[in-house]
């Protein structure tokens, strides 16, 4: 399996908009879409208001390639997010037995 840690850092004054984003667009998206077997959302904190994450666990490679195509190190971006977002930052790693 592949575990997907995808971060996102949102432009100034845009942190309500993106969590309604993030809430009601990119978790059901992500819950329902085929491969994924399980998702971990990471809301902002005081600390850190303008930071969002998602941690994903995909069945195996080809699957996430299904979702983002080949180029899987590139993020996948929903264009309502686009505006929104300032960084992005994407790592994989394989998922090992705890």
């Amino acid at each position: 399996m592949i575990m997907r840690i995808f971060q996102v850092t949102i432009r100034p004054g845009k942190e309500a908009e993106f969590s309604r984003f993030f809430h009601e667009t990119a978790i059901p998206l992500m819950k329902g879409t085929d491969g994924v077997v399980d998702v971990y959302p990471g809301a902002a904190r005081p600390e850190s208001p303008r930071e969002f994450a998602f941690v994903m666990v995909w069945r195996d490679l080809d699957a996430l390639k299904g979702f983002v195509g080949e180029d899987y190190t590139t993020p996948h971006i929903d264009p309502a997010e686009d505006a929104l977002v300032e960084a992005r930052l994407i790592r994989h790693y394989d998922l090992v037995a705890a």
